[in-house]
């Protein structure tokens, strides 16, 4: 706990200063590591460039001395790394290995089209998290809220996989329907179907995460007492959406970076010129002075998107926080619709099944006579593009997708918890790793131990933890701001009693809900990974893998993605029903 002896400017300069030390030395550190990726990669990088340059040209020794030479690769990294950063200093980001072109033109004219994206797709996030809350805000502002709610649409909306829904939208709207550009960037309409791909699943996370957080903002006694004496609905919702956003807008930095930094599928479907894109082909063709200049301009812009959201966080809370006046949110008890076990049941009953009748199949005979067949009797999801079973590939598939999630999921969440529990020295920290992009952890985690299951897993563990760390430490600082934390510091309560019987009940639901809202995106990123050659390989029949490998033939085979995509949605869906069946059966947790 913080020391209340000490005056509030005296502690918020303190922790401000920290946190602006922690987040100059992790950029430091990340821009390092990245320097160091050519030489990590256990790759010439000379060869690299070479034939990123021209892939006709015979890598001779002459050929390849030359390109050493003309970079300057022969001094060392860091080396390179200073000079560049000398000249950054006069406002040069250097030139880049591959095409000769200063790095800064470029850049800008990327940011540009990201920043436009993002806010197209930020205008998404908030259309499509209205309706999935306007329920409980509408029935809660007029004490008419009898019963919970499991998130079922919210939790099947976010598990939609953004590259795939980015392929459906480009061949129904623009391809079919001839209604917005399917490809390239040319104006304002250019931006309507990326910006709906990235957009709809974010805004089901974000509007799921602040649904089951309203209940406990109108049982708060003022909510109450406004009914009781006539005030507006109205006014009851603008309230308890105040009281209980705060919580919600940490979610919205990696959400942010990851619009800009991390739509790297969605930029090659759409082709569309972005950061993301940019700073990806970099990093695989090693043009240092552009991966360095991409790095560095998601960390000034995931800084400034963290500072923001605490602004207005802060905003928000008002004095209250400032004072620790802060009441706790307490979740009423409300019973879960019977309809909810129903639907675990049938998800439950969908998985065993599938998984029951894949695992009778072959997953890795290749038929190339029955390639890209159709359901049928014989192949009851069909066939890929080799003629394999895809119901065998399924069901095969099926336990170590969900292990590898699910363990990478747990370890981001432990990882987030303790970090996010010392946010003076983790606050700079988690707004840094936050704008690092899974793909460039995966290529600079492969550069260490090679491409590999554990690669993959271990890359997404190095980014994933930053939202659960960004949550907690909001959280935290809202229930320590709390009356009944003074009264119970008051009162002799030790800091192990606080963190066991206040602290730590007040994280886990939010958390919990968070997790199970993030575990198809954790399966979505490590297909991604595989994707690359940074994780799992073929001939694996991992469902993220699937759906990669397969989504060139959506609009030829829509059946090869519509089976992976099918099931992914109801292991969320039962994993979102399950645990609120759970969490209803507990009855009331604070902080939910």
């Amino acid at each position: 706990m913080s020391d209340t002896t000490v005056p509030a400017p005296v502690r918020r300069f303190a922790f401000a200063w920290r946190a602006g030390a922690g987040r100059v030395l992790a950029g430091a550190a990340l821009l390092v590591t990245v320097a160091l990726l050519p030489w990590l990669s256990r790759t010439d990088p000379a060869l690299t460039v070479l034939r990123t340059r021209s892939a006709e040209q015979d890598p001779t020794p002459e050929a390849l001395a030359a390109v050493r030479d003309q970079l300057g690769l022969t001094d060392g990294p860091f080396a390179l790394l200073g000079q560049w950063l000398g000249g950054l200093a006069h406002g040069d980001a250097g030139t880049s290995w591959v095409s000769g072109e200063p790095v800064l033109p470029e850049l800008m004219a990327a940011l540009g089209v990201s920043l436009t994206l993002v806010l197209g797709a930020l205008l998404v996030t908030v259309v499509v998290a209205a309706p999935v809350a306007a329920r409980t805000v509408f029935l809660g502002s007029r004490r008419r809220l009898r019963h919970g709610r499991a998130g079922t649409g919210a939790a099947v909306l976010a598990a939609l996989p953004k590259f795939l829904l980015a392929s459906v939208l480009a061949t129904v709207f623009g391809v079919w329907l001839g209604w917005f550009p399917s490809s390239g960037w040319e104006g304002p309409a250019s931006m309507v179907l990326p910006a709906l791909a990235l957009g709809v699943p974010s805004g089901a996370m974000i509007g799921g995460l602040l649904d089951q957080s309203l209940p406990a903002a109108f049982n708060e006694p003022w909510a109450r007492t406004w009914y009781a004496v006539g005030f507006p609905p109205g006014h009851a919702a603008r309230h308890a959406l105040r009281r209980t956003l705060p919580g919600v807008l940490p979610q919205l930095l990696p959400t942010v970076v990851a619009l800009v930094g991390g739509a790297v599928a969605v930029e090659k479907i759409f082709n569309i010129p972005g950061v993301g894109r940019l700073v990806l082909d970099a990093a695989i063709a090693q043009d240092l002075p552009l991966l360095q200049a991409g790095t560095l301009t998601l960390i000034l812009l995931g800084t400034a998107a963290g500072l923001g959201l605490r602004a207005a966080r802060h905003r928000l809370l008002g004095p209250a926080l400032r004072e620790g006046a802060l009441p706790t949110l307490h979740r009423p008890p409300l019973p879960v619709p019977g309809s909810t076990r129903y639907v675990a049941g049938a998800c439950a009953l969908v998985l065993l099944a599938l998984v029951t009748a894949g695992l009778l199949r072959d997953p890795l005979h290749v038929d190339t006579a029955a390639r890209l067949l159709p359901p049928s009797l014989e192949h009851p999801l069909g066939t890929d593009s080799l003629g394999r079973d895809l119901l065998a590939r399924l069901g095969h598939g099926a336990l170590r997708t969900a292990a590898v999630a699910l363990a990478v999921t747990a370890v981001s969440v432990v990882l987030g918890v303790l970090l996010g529990m010392v946010p003076q020295a983790s606050a700079g920290l988690t707004d840094v790793v936050a704008t690092l992009p899974a793909v460039l952890a995966g290529l600079l985690v492969t550069g260490l131990i090679g491409p590999s299951v554990l690669g993959a897993a271990l890359a997404v563990c190095v980014v994933g933890w930053s939202p659960y760390a960004a949550q907690t430490s909001a959280l935290l600082q809202q229930e320590r701001a709390s009356g009944h934390i003074a009264a119970a510091v008051a009162l002799g309560a030790g800091r192990w009693h606080l963190l066991r019987r206040h602290l730590l009940p007040a994280l886990v639901p939010p958390l919990l809900r968070n997790a199970l809202l993030r575990l198809p995106t954790a399966v979505l990123v490590l297909a991604s990974l595989g994707f690359l050659g940074l994780g799992e390989r073929p001939p694996s029949p991992e469902w993220g893998r699937l759906l990669s490998e397969n989504q060139p033939y959506a609009e030829l085979a829509p059946w090869t993605v519509l089976g992976p995509a099918a099931a992914l949605v109801v292991l969320a869906v039962l994993a979102v029903t399950a645990a609120t069946i759970v969490r209803s059966e507990g009855r009331t947790v604070p902080g939910d």
